[in-house]
Formats: C-alpha cells, structure tokens, sequence
C-alpha cells in the first residue's frame, strides 16, 4: 500500500497541525455563536423567482412590459449570485437593477420586500434559543450572503421580535466578499468582538457556503441539512443538528 502522505514529510506536518488545530479547538471554551439568515433562522422553502418578479413588477409597469422587466431583473439576480458562487464576491440589489436596466422606484422596492414577508418568517424556535444563549453570556452574530440592504434585514428581525437578540450582523451588500470566502468570516467575528476562530460556531445550512467556510476560517461548524441545498463533499461539520432547539445540548458537549 502507497501512502503519500506518508513520503511527504511536509504532508506528515500538516497532518499534525490539523490533529493539533481540531484538539485546540475542543479545548477552547465558546464565546460566540454566529447564524447564517436563510434556511437556518428562516427555514427553508422553495420560492419560484420569476413569479416573485412578476408579482412585484405587475402593479408599477404597464401590462405589456411588465413581464418583460420581471424577467430582465431575474436574469440580472441569477447572473449576480452565479458569479458570487464562483469568486465569491458580493453583489446588491441596487446593483442587479442596474444590470437589468431599471430605475426602480421607492414603491417597486417597498412591494418587493413585501412580497417576501412570508418566506421570512423566522423559526419559532430562534427567539427562545437566542435568549438561552445570550443568558450562557454568549455573543450572537449573523453572516448573510444577501443583495438586500441591511434595513431590509433588521425590518425581518425587529417584525420577528429577534432584532434585540442579535449582537452584530454582516451582511454581504455591504463588503466585498461574501460566504465561503475567509474575509466574510473574519468581518463577522470583528463584528461581534471575538480575536479567535476556535471560539465561534457557525450554524448554517449551505455544506459550501456555510460548513467549509466556517471550518476553512478555523470556526466550528454545525450544520441543519435541507434537501434542496447541493452537497459538498469537502465540507464535514463539526455537527449536525435537524432543529434550532438542539443548538443547547451540543454547546453542552462542547
């Protein structure tokens, strides 16, 4: 049998460092618990984009253009977050308008967030399990690989009653660098106050996004599988938990 590893005496190292990392991390006590937004405080549900598009658009256009816009603003989203995926750089709202070609009026932005009130909704289970932890005198934090503004965020969690639970947030419309890519990570422990990555867990739903990029930046990584999220076989999590309310016992093992 060939190990390559073990001919590679810079392989045996870095072996060894990664053995020493994960010791160090379960040695580390946790100070900051950080949430990714949809699909993990919002659970996950398939929303048909370009109906969305068409709904907002109808009321503000006139009828023969209006599917025309929806389905220009849709392109210009779809382009957007497939090349967040790729060099995992962030894009806004203002900026997929821009490359639909749409001036879009305060009324068609209103409309828009409001059509997405109830795929919102955060889970029942996120406010008592951000107050337990904040009682445990843990920082609580949000990374969001998001186009939306930061208003439009805190006007989900301030209508869900979390708002005051959430120590910091990072939303990705306002860096440049969006989930998995390192910086995202760093600017949310910044956020909340915390030097070291050993002491922060991430909670998120997205094994690339979420579970490599937490774990990539040094950070522990618990996972809440959905279905409809591709898979990453890099991307092994520290835990994996199916409701929000699990969250305690596994901080309690750690």
């Amino acid at each position: 049998m060939h190990d390559s590893q073990c001919d590679d005496p810079r392989g045996i190292r870095e072996g060894a460092t990664g053995i020493q990392a994960a010791s160090r991390m379960l040695n580390v006590a946790v100070q900051a618990v950080i949430f990714d937004w949809g699909g993990t405080l919002t659970p996950w549900h398939a929303v048909d984009h370009e109906v969305l598009w068409r709904d907002v658009c109808t009321p503000h256009f006139p009828a023969g253009q209006a599917a025309g816009v929806a389905a220009a603003i849709r392109t210009a989203e779809h382009e957007l977050w497939a090349e967040t995926g790729t060099a995992h750089t962030s894009a806004t709202l203002a900026q997929v308008m821009e490359r639909a070609g749409v001036e879009p009026t305060d009324a068609l932005l209103a409309g828009y967030f409001e059509t997405w009130d109830p795929h919102t909704l955060t889970d029942p289970e996120a406010a008592p399990l951000l107050r337990e932890l904040r009682e445990r005198g843990l920082r609580i934090g949000v990374l969001s690989n998001t186009m939306w503004p930061r208003s439009a965020h805190e006007r989900v969690f301030s209508r869900d009653e979390i708002l005051d639970l959430i120590d910091a947030a990072v939303y990705t419309s306002e860096i440049p660098w969006a989930k998995p890519h390192p910086e995202a990570f760093r600017a949310v422990m910044a956020a909340v106050g915390v030097d070291d990555p050993a002491a922060c867990v991430f909670v998120g739903d997205r094994p690339y996004d979420d579970i490599h990029g937490a774990k990539s930046a040094g950070m522990r990584a618990v996972l809440i599988p959905n279905s409809d999220v591709p898979p990453f076989d890099e991307a092994v999590p520290d835990a994996v938990i199916t409701r929000l309310s699990e969250l305690p016992a596994l901080l309690d093992r750690w």
